[in-house]
């Protein structure tokens, strides 16, 4: 019997965030003799419009009628007047209680927080918007570092592209591993990040807010073997070491040290993944100097050490 799945839009929604899962199901479908059946949801149906331009039709929500097993709520521009909706707010608050999972991509957690489902809960969301998520919403227990999280049966996911990790790891809880990670390879993405793997990729570019700084991260890129002191940093960016841990901090959101590690452990993960090299190369190499050190590092950042995400990268 086909699993009903259905996600909710609004206007301004992040187009990626809705169409990253479409595909991942849709594909699962393909793949399995249970397909999911996919439906659109919005406040009032009708086409709704994402910050793109694009629109999406969908039918009206009505937690009366409501039959569906999953439902996810993307994120996207309009969040913050969505979740200000009665509509939308009453109608999430209605189906939290009805369906199997309740799910959100990125700032889509809003709304889910907004409508109570996420009180008393472990909850992630883009890592720009988490610390007004825990602000708005002091009983969510927000997980900034995290790509999704599953709290029983509520699983909210990171930015844009996270979403296509969380639909994977619902297709996962339902057909299994082997049909998750064909889809991934049949959509050529990586299989899957952990949920427990920090939202790393997107901080690891590093760029911010500061465009600044980005000839000097260029520089620490190429240079993580070396002692990257804040004075050694401070140098290389023509400022006084105490202006630029300042002005670093200030418009990048992480203290030059943290920036420096989070670079290093970008380069260690690709290599413990993709090369043969021993761990305590590697680690040498890239300016840990010690393996313990780097382990730790990899545990606060992945969830799992180096070793763990390479055998996870060789054999799913």
């Amino acid at each position: 019997m086909p699993r009903t799945l259905a996600l909710y839009l609004y206007e301004e929604f992040q187009l990626l965030d809705a169409c990253g899962p479409i595909t991942s199901f849709e594909i699962a479908g393909r793949m399995h003799d249970t397909p999911y059946r996919l439906t659109l949801l919005s406040a009032k149906g009708g086409p709704v419009r994402s910050s793109s331009g694009v629109a999406l039709e969908t039918i009206a929500a009505d937690a009366d009628a409501l039959s569906i097993d999953t439902l996810i709520v993307v994120g996207g521009n309009g969040s913050r007047d969505a979740m200000r909706d009665p509509a939308v707010v009453t109608f999430l608050r209605q189906a939290a209680g009805r369906v199997r999972r309740l799910c959100s991509v990125c700032s889509g957690a809003f709304l889910l927080a907004s409508a109570g489902a996420l009180d008393g809960r472990r909850a992630t969301t883009h890592w720009r918007r988490a610390k007004l998520l825990a602000r708005l919403f002091p009983k969510v227990a927000v997980d900034v570092d995290r790509i999704h999280i599953r709290d029983g049966d509520v699983w909210t996911s990171a930015g844009i592209t996270a979403g296509i990790d969380l639909a994977l790891a619902l297709i996962g809880d339902d057909l299994g591993e082997d049909l998750a990670r064909a889809v991934a390879q049949d959509m050529v993405v990586y299989y899957r990040r952990p949920g427990g793997q920090s939202q790393f990729s997107a901080l690891a570019e590093l760029g911010g807010d500061g465009a600044h700084f980005a000839p000097l991260l260029d520089w620490v890129r190429a240079h993580l073997d070396q002692r990257l002191t804040i004075d050694v940093l401070a140098a290389q960016a023509a400022m006084s070491p105490r202006n630029f841990s300042r002005a670093f901090t200030r418009d990048m959101g992480m203290s030059p040290a943290k920036a420096v590690e989070r670079l290093r452990l970008d380069v260690a993960r690709e290599r413990v993944e993709s090369s043969p090299a021993p761990i305590e190369q590697i680690a040498a190499t890239l300016g840990f100097h010690d393996p313990e050190r780097m382990r730790r590092a990899f545990i606060r950042a992945f969830g799992q050490p180096p070793q763990a995400m390479r055998r996870l990268a060789r054999h799913g």
